[in-house]
């Protein structure tokens, strides 16, 4: 329930603003902004847009309580983060405003990022939208390259003691400017990659 919680707290004080983007990342997460928002550009603010990348190879099937049937739909995963069109939030105030995004979590027993993909997909009737450039600790992360071009950045925990590419889902890309042990979860490679020009803690080597 406490990420559902959240994610009422998020959506709610978006709804407050008048942004034009609502865009979730968790907290374990590097995020390329400047890419972020070059992409952004690419859709039209007018429309109702549901941007995300979808961590399970087919879509989601679950049984509606009410009327017994079986439902499919993608959704987002908040692991490798989602954003919404202000239109497309302006349509989900009458299902997920308040505490109706709580609701509907609590209902269903579902995750907040598999809620907002349900409330979006079924209720709303707007269809996910695949980035290809938001990475998810799910995925194979020593394959991604081109990390200029990417938007978000995950990783996970080495599955036994030591930090060692062998048990531990990583991006690495020929990252090499500061050790495993020095950056275990490789944010720091990426962001001198990136942006090293303008910090003067990159090592160059």
């Amino acid at each position: 329930r406490s990420l559902a919680c959240k994610m009422q707290h998020e959506l709610n004080q978006f709804l407050n603003t008048e942004k034009k983007w609502f865009c979730h990342f968790d907290d374990d997460q590097y995020v390329n902004v400047p890419r972020l928002v070059t992409k952004l550009r690419e859709f039209p603010v007018n429309l109702a847009w549901y941007l995300g990348k979808p961590s399970i190879p087919d879509q989601l099937e679950i049984q509606d309580k009410e009327s017994q049937k079986k439902i499919k739909f993608w959704f987002g995963t908040g692991g490798a983060g989602f954003c919404l069109s202000r239109p497309l939030t302006d349509k989900l105030l009458r299902h997920a405003s308040g505490r109706k995004f709580i609701s509907v979590s609590e209902k269903l027993r579902l995750p907040d990022d598999v809620t907002m993909g349900y409330i979006i997909s079924i209720l709303a009737d707007v269809e996910l939208t695949r980035l290809d450039e938001f990475h998810s600790h799910l995925e194979p992360l020593h394959l991604v390259t081109d990390l200029a071009n990417q938007i978000s950045f995950s990783y996970s925990e080495p599955t036994s003691p030591g930090y060692h590419y062998s048990n531990s889902n990583l991006v690495e890309a020929g990252l090499t400017q500061f050790s495993l042990a020095e950056d275990p979860t490789r944010f720091k490679s990426i962001h001198c990659r990136l942006f090293g020009h303008s910090v003067d803690w990159c090592p160059h080597r």
